[in-house]
């Protein structure tokens, strides 16, 4: 068995599934980018971003273009806009786990945990 790393985005402001997100996982300690998503319908991306043997132990870093999303759906403009990007960074210590790292967003705020 060989761990994961997966997403989701759910706007809260809504209650909806958050459609559209891109999302990029990058190694932080290298600053390489290794995997770019966007969120399906479902606010899920498609498949894991990185999984098997090509998650090291680490720390990791997502990104949330929330900003562009919220523009796109109407809940921001530009003179209201508050959060651009979110950036979660993450440690991984045990490669065999899965880490889903979701987001809850809305125009004034978000929130984050370990999911399952």
């Amino acid at each position: 068995m060989s761990g994961k790393i997966t997403t989701h985005v759910l706007n809260l402001s809504q209650g909806i599934p958050a459609q559209g997100v891109k999302v990029e996982l990058y190694d932080s300690a290298k600053q390489t980018l290794l995997a770019t998503a966007i969120t399906n319908a479902d606010g899920r991306v498609d498949q894991p971003l990185l999984s098997g043997e090509d998650i090291q132990a680490g720390v990791y870093e997502l990104i949330f273009y929330v900003g562009d999303y919220h523009r796109d759906i109407g809940t921001s403009t530009e003179e209201t806009l508050l959060w651009e990007q979110v950036p979660l960074r993450f440690h991984i210590v045990d490669t065999e786990q899965n880490y889903h790292i979701p987001l809850l967003v809305a125009p004034g705020g978000y929130s984050t945990y370990r999911g399952s």
